[in-house]
Parts: C-alpha cells; sequence; structure tokens
C-alpha cells in the first residue's frame, strides 16, 4: 500500500483529500501546515507528497527546497495543489524539483490520474535501482574468484607443505609458513569484507528509510581511536617516519566513527600502496564553514585526469604494469561512505609527481 502525505492548511480540502485517497486504498497521512508536513515526510519516509502552495509560516515552495536538501526525502515525488497558474509560478515550482502540479478546482480523476503518473514514474527509478544492485551481484559474482584466487593459493600452498613436510620442517620454516597463512588469510577477510561492504552501501544508498537511520549518528573528529588506527597503518608497512599528520582542533561530524575510520584506512592504505618507501605522506584537517576537510597527499605514481573521472568498483588502473593486488574497492568504498553521509571526496593528481585526496563531511 502506497502512502501518501497531504500538506494543507485549508481544514475542507484537507479533509476532503484525506477521504477520497482512502477510499482509494491509500495509507494517508496528513498535515496542516509547512513545518509540521517536513518533519512528517522526514519521518514517515512517504512515497508520494500532495502540498498546497500558499501556506503561513512555511509555503510549499519552502517545503519542497527543505525536502530536496536531504538526501532521505529528495527524491519524494512532489505534487503541488495551487490555485495560481501564472506560468512565473510554475517555472518557480518545477525548477525547486516539482514532479507535477493541479490547480485548485481539481476533479477526482485528474488528482488519481497525476498521482498515478507519479507513482509509475517512481516504480521505474525503484526498478532501475534494482538492476543496478542486479548487476553489482553479477559483478560480484564474477569478480570475487579472481580476487579470492591469490589469496586461497597461498593458503593451499602453505598448508599444503605443512601436512607432506611436517616433520622434516624447523620451527623457524614452520613458523614462516604459519606466518603466510595468516597474512594470506588476512587479506582474503579483508577483500570478502570490502565486498560484502560495498553491496550494503549500494543497498542502503536505494533505502530512504535506512539513509535516515545512517545519518543520525555522529561522532567527535579526532577521536582517539582514529589516532590509534592511524599509527598503526603506518607502522604497519614500515612508513612512520614518512607518515607527517597535523590534526587540527576536534569536531563533531554527522558520521558514525566506524565508517569515519574505514574512509580513513583506505585512504591511508591507497597512500602507501601507490606511493614508494622514503617518499612523505601528509594528512591534515581543519574545520571551515562547518565543515571537515581532510586532506591526504602523496608523492606516488599520481593519476591521470582520465583515470580519475573513470574511478569505480572492480577497476584498478594499469595493473599490468604495476601488478598491484587486491580488488580496486578501497577508494569507490571511501568515496561511497562520504556521499551517503552528505560529503564530497575529490581526488587532485599529475601523474608522476603527487596525488590530493580531500574529503570534505558536515560538521554539526
Amino acid at each position: 500500500m502506497y502512502k501518501i502525505l497531504i500538506i494543507e492548511d485549508e481544514t475542507s480540502v484537507r479533509q476532503n483529500l484525506l477521504e477520497l485517497l482512502t477510499y482509494e486504498d491509500f495509507d494517508v497521512i496528513a498535515a496542516e501546515n509547512g513545518q509540521l508536513g517536513v518533519k512528517l515526510a522526514q519521518k514517515e519516509i512517504p512515497d508520494l507528497i500532495i502540498c498546497d502552495v500558499m501556506m503561513p509560516e512555511l509555503d510549499g515552495y519552502g517545503v519542497l527546497k527543505t525536502l530536496r536538501q536531504q538526501s532521505t526525502t529528495a527524491t519524494i515525488p512532489l505534487i503541488f495543489l495551487t490555485a495560481k497558474t501564472e506560468k512565473t509560478y510554475l517555472r518557480q515550482g518545477m525548477e525547486l524539483g516539482a514532479d507535477d502540479y493541479l490547480t485548485k478546482p481539481f476533479t477526482r480523476a485528474e488528482l488519481i490520474a497525476a498521482i498515478s503518473s507519479r507513482l509509475k514514474k517512481q516504480l521505474a527509478i525503484r526498478q532501475q535501482s534494482q538492476r543496478r544492485l542486479d548487476d553489482l551481484r553479477s559483478s560480484i559474482t564474477m569478480s570475487l574468484p579472481h580476487e579470492m584466487r591469490t589469496p586461497l593459493n597461498g593458503i593451499l600452498g602453505f598448508s599444503e607443505l605443512l601436512m607432506k613436510e611436517a616433520d622434516n620442517l624447523s620451527r623457524h620454516e614452520i613458523f614462516e609458513m604459519a606466518e603466510g597463512l595468516h597474512k594470506s588469510g588476512k587479506r582474503l577477510h579483508r577483500l570478502v569484507q570490502n565486498f560484502l561492504l560495498y553491496t550494503e552501501l549500494e543497498m542502503i544508498a536505494t533505502d530512504p528509510k535506512r539513509m535516515k537511520n545512517l545519518q543520525s549518528h555522529k561522532t567527535v573528529f579526532p577521536s582517539m581511536a582514529l589516532q590509534k588506527l592511524i599509527t598503526e597503518k603506518a607502522q604497519q608497512v614500515g612508513r612512520y617516519t614518512d607518515f607527517q599528520v597535523d590534526l587540527q582542533s576536534p569536531c563533531c561530524v554527522q558520521i558514525c566513527e566506524t565508517r569515519l575510520s574505514k574512509i580513513i584506512e583506505e585512504l591511508i592504505d591507497n597512500a602507501f600502496k601507490f606511493s614508494i618507501s622514503g617518499t612523505e605522506v601528509y594528512l591534515t584537517s581543519t574545520s571551515v564553514s562547518n565543515q571537515l576537510m581532510i586532506s591526504l597527499t602523496n608523492y606516488g605514481r599520481g593519476m591521470t585526469a582520465a583515470q580519475i573521472a573513470e574511478l569505480g568498483a572492480y577497476r584498478q588502473f594499469e595493473r599490468q604494469l604495476y601488478e598491484q593486488q587486491g580488488s580496486g574497492l578501497g577508494l569507490i568504498i571511501a568515496k561511497r561512505i562520504v556521499e551517503l553521509y552528505g560529503g564530497e571526496l575529490c581526488i587532485h593528481s599529475k601523474l608522476g609527481e603527487k596525488t590530493v585526496m580531500q574529503v570534505v563531511l558536515p560538521c554539526i
């Protein structure tokens, strides 16, 4: 059953719409002014909104502008009700993103036709999103076996040697093989986790209710846990002396700490992976105009403008030349998380010289 929100300050019109649409088997909710309508839309996430234009406190244009600025309500179809037919008013609403207009007075047939048209269009959009998810699952099905091969070969090779030569191996040789097994196991575990995470992020992006829940979290940057992660990542690859960190005063960011840590982890991994030991890597942060800006700079091989534009999942540029291992999901996962939290990830790079990755997230 489709849920429809009516925002109308005239009691008689609101009641008539409630009765008519309830009779048509819609789940109908209503608000008597724009401010209440926005709150109800954010809480209920309706399938469609019918909104009067001229209302006190917050008019229909203000309602539309507010809803379009928030990811959880940005794609909800909205039909305006208005007594004004001048082209200037129609154009103003369409420029803000209105989906349709009904001029008062309107007939039952006109109302139902407008609603049906908008819901059919919204269904087509959801089906397209579902196709994207299906394509993603197909890509994972095809990519996962290939990406798993290297760590699996390591696990199988070392375990086979241990089984065949257990009686002839020294303690040191056994330790080295166990270490190899552990590294391959960790790599395989991270690979699987990244595939699952990317799938989850794509599913969240198509679900307004999950998006709303996602954006209800907040954390302080930089937290102690995040600073510990930054130090550990540099030590793990022996680049501690290369890594320069300058994180300014703490600020509260609209993102959960786990997701924020994942962003930083993937950006640091990328910076170390594509720059050689001995070259400096800089991690800095600053808070400007209610935004947290995090920048990571490395002096490695860089990326072309075309490569940056084509950044996507399951892509590794110049893999045959550089033989980089892994699924290539790290950057796209970081980018997707940033976008889901209303931020932006920008890459500025000069081939053969340096790459700067900048994350911008809203502060609270």
